[in-house]
This record gives C-alpha cells, sequence and structure tokens, in this order.
C-alpha cells in the first residue's frame, strides 16, 4: 500500500457500534479519521464544509437512511456500508457502495473493506498513470508431495472439506486435493472469474451452466448459492443478463 490517505467519517446512531468502528480506524494507517456522527443528518453537515473521501455508513437509521444518504453525497465520496441487515445488500451494490460490512464483523473483515477502499483511491488520486492487471492465469498447489500447475480456466469449482480442498476441473472426472483453507484460497482468485457462493463452494463464473432458483449448476453438479452470499451473486446475474 501506498502513502495515500484516506479522509473518514462514521456515521451510525448506535454509540457501541459508533465507537467499535472508531477503533478499528484508529489502528488502520492509511485512514484519517475526521468526525464521527450519530445521523446521516449531522453528518449531512459536516460533509458540507469539509469533503469527505469515504464514508462508513448504517444503513438502518431514524429519520434519513443510510441508502437515501448515500444518493445524495458528492460523487467523489465512497461509501463502505455497516449494517446488522444482510437483505440490504442488494440496494449496497446498485449505489455503487465499494463494500458492505455485515455486523457484527472484526477487524480482518473491516481490514479487507478499508483496502478495498483504499485500492480504488489509489487508482483515482495516485499517479494517473495507466494501471494494468495482469490476469493471474495459473495456480501452484501442493498434492501429494508434489507441485501442481493448475490452469484457472480449467476450473469449474472448489469444494472446501475442513482443512483440505478439492479442486474440480474440466475433463478430469477425479478432484486434486490440496491442504488448503477456502478462506486463504478465495483471497488468491480474480474476483472476476471466482465467486464464493456457499460455505464449501467458490465456483468458476465463466463455467456456470444453469442458474435454477437457488441453486447453480456446473457440469451436472449442483451446488446451492447460500443466504450469505446470495446478494453479491445475484448483483452479478443481473449485471450480466440481458434487459
Amino acid at each position: 500500500m501506498s502513502n495515500i490517505k484516506i479522509s473518514c467519517v462514521i456515521v451510525d446512531d448506535e454509540p457501541m457500534a459508533l465507537n467499535l468502528v472508531e477503533s478499528y480506524v484508529e489502528k488502520t494507517p492509511f485512514l484519517d479519521l475526521k468526525q464521527k456522527c450519530s445521523s446521516a443528518i449531522e453528518a449531512m453537515e459536516f460533509i458540507k464544509n469539509n469533503p469527505i473521501d469515504l464514508l462508513f455508513l448504517d444503513i438502518q437509521m431514524p429519520d434519513l437512511s443510510g441508502i437515501e444518504f448515500s444518493k445524495m453525497l458528492p460523487k467523489d465520496t465512497r461509501v463502505i456500508f455497516t449494517t446488522a441487515f444482510d437483505h440490504y445488500a442488494l440496494e449496497g451494490f446498485k449505489v455503487e457502495a465499494l463494500d458492505y460490512l455485515l455486523k457484527p464483523f472484526d477487524y480482518a473483515e473491516f481490514l479487507a473493506a478499508a483496502n478495498k477502499a483504499a485500492t480504488w483511491f489509489e487508482l483515482v488520486k495516485g499517479k494517473n498513470q495507466p494501471v494494468v492487471f495482469e490476469a493471474k492465469e495459473f495456480l501452484f498447489v501442493k498434492s501429494e508431495y508434489k507441485q501442481l500447475r493448475i490452469k484457472l480456466a480449467d476450473v469449474l469449482y472448489f469444494e472446501g472439506l475442513k482443512d483440505y480442498i478439492k479442486i474440480w476441473l474440466k475433463d478430469n472426472p477425479k478432484a486434486i486435493l490440496t491442504l488448503m483453507s477456502l478462506k486463504s484460497l478465495e483471497q488468491e482468485l480474480p474476483e472476476t472469474q471466482f465467486m464464493r457462493v456457499h460455505r464449501s463452494f467458490i465456483v468458476s463464473l465463466k463455467n456456470i451452466d444453469v442458474i435454477e432458483r437457488s441453486q447453480i449448476i456446473i457440469n451436472g453438479q449442483r451446488i446451492t448459492v447460500s443466504e450469505q452470499y446470495k446478494p453479491k451473486f445475484l448483483e452479478y446475474i443481473n449485471n450480466n443478463s440481458l434487459h
């Protein structure tokens, strides 16, 4: 991470939640806390005279909700929603929030969202030079005392089994077994190609054959999209559907 500083405001009508997020912000070096507010109205007044990069914004608040408030913000002010209600996730994506933190969240989850914001601001505020991302095409995994080179384009889905992962590939009836957690694997995979849809499954988006209610079918295998991951998956489907 560069030396970029992100000015931020926390907005939450619950004092404990406000203080928790404040403690997280204070131990994150690239975040610069300018104000904490107990309502969207209070935050609106502050932002009028103080340009802000980022809001950590609760959704369900009296008088003016976080969703409504987010639609009034200057275009350069971005939002990370914090809420106890997962049914707001899709609305959060529709207003182009950088991320969506479901309460109760820990510092690791907060930091992941903050890092996502830092990446966005670095592209916008940085050197104004074109940024070229190299597409990740391969993954090396250890299996049966060997390092195997897995071509990501050949992966159908990953299946988590406690401390192990099964890697299911095209034209290969037998899965590759490797010692790794699904959470650590998820961080290595390109988000444009793979998505976690269940506690035990990460799927290759381009290899989905059928979507049937809350199930995905890949190469004949049915995989359920769990409630936790459904909002993000529905957003992906919505963005890639013909209307």
